[in-house]
């Protein structure tokens, strides 16, 4: 718990610090805008053994840090809660996790964007929390547009886990998933 809260609190402070000195000249270049973002998520658990699990259905919430690195190229580091997991013989696997995903995007003129980059996430809630590892590692990749007037955006992205969240050595498991949602990034 007391490592969830200092990177919680890493990452805002780098967030609100590069907001604070962030470049206003009319390179976007350095230029830090802050946002949020709210969604669906369609996650199930990959198995490598016999248990097949279906899809649910869940919820995002977040952070967005967007950082100008030229014309048409940022970075996007986010701090958001999610909640997945996946259904096995009619019962579910609800696992949350504050995930801290950072993307290179590339950004077209008109508002649309690709972006791919890695993902940690750090479980926060499940009912057997004590069968699983505490850290998964994984990779997002998705598009997004952003209405340039206004900041607001639709955002799709399918999150692939790499590391097995499974403790135990009788299956790997992976977290699988897509987020479907909405963000507003201010002072765009």
């Amino acid at each position: 718990m007391k490592t969830m809260k200092f990177l919680i609190g890493m990452i805002a402070a780098v967030m609100i610090t590069s907001a604070a000195n962030a470049q206003h000249s009319s390179s976007p270049r350095g230029k830090v805008n802050l946002g949020i973002k709210a969604g669906i998520n369609l996650y199930t658990i990959s198995s490598e053994g016999n248990t097949v699990y279906d899809q649910i259905t869940g919820f995002h919430l977040g952070l967005i840090g967007h950082i100008h690195l030229e014309n048409q190229w940022a970075v996007q580091p986010e701090l958001v809660y999610s909640s997945q997991g996946g259904k096995s013989g009619g019962s579910e696997e609800k696992l949350d996790y504050l995930n801290v995903p950072v993307l290179l995007q590339y950004m077209f003129d008109n508002g649309f964007r690709l972006q791919a980059g890695p993902q940690l996430g750090l479980l926060v809630r499940a009912d057997n929390k004590n069968d699983l590892n505490s850290i998964d590692l994984g990779m997002g990749m998705g598009v997004s547009y952003v209405v340039p007037s206004t900041g607001f955006g639709l955002d799709a992205r399918y999150n692939h886990g790499l590391s097995n969240i499974n403790k135990n050595d009788a299956a790997k498991l992976y977290n699988r998933g897509v987020q479907l949602g909405v963000f507003y990034i201010f002072h765009h």
